[in-house]
């Protein structure tokens, strides 16, 4: 196959502040490609994230999200939490597999799984 996901975009309103924070959250280093309109999160591992500057946000629920695995889930939601993120709620699927659904400050769903 000759496909490969290079980057994962968010709309957003301030994407300078929203690239900062998922570097915190991430890691990956800040490239602001067009100030105030599209900035760039690089990563050594993975898709690259973009975020873009929209006029309105998405109403409703995001239809893409992030999965994140963790190898200590709660030790990084609370460090997420602690940069910002908002528990939303938890989940699972019997007692096999469970995720805490957090939104980053502009509300962007995303999940953390693991142990």
């Amino acid at each position: 196959m000759s496909l490969n996901i290079a980057m994962i975009t968010f709309d957003c309103a301030d994407p300078d502040a929203l690239a900062r924070w998922w570097s915190e959250a991430v890691g990956g280093e800040v490239n602001a490609l067009v100030p105030g309109n599209f900035v760039m999160v690089a990563r050594p591992n993975g898709p690259a994230l973009g975020f873009q500057n929209v006029p309105d946000p998405t109403p409703g629920k995001n239809r893409v999200h992030l999965d994140i695995h963790a190898t200590d889930k709660e030790a990084e939601v609370a460090r997420l939490v602690g940069l910002g993120a908002r528990e939303t709620g938890r989940h699972s699927f019997g007692e096999e597999f469970d995720w805490v659904v957090l939104a980053d400050p502009e509300g962007n769903a995303f999940c953390v799984a693991g142990g």
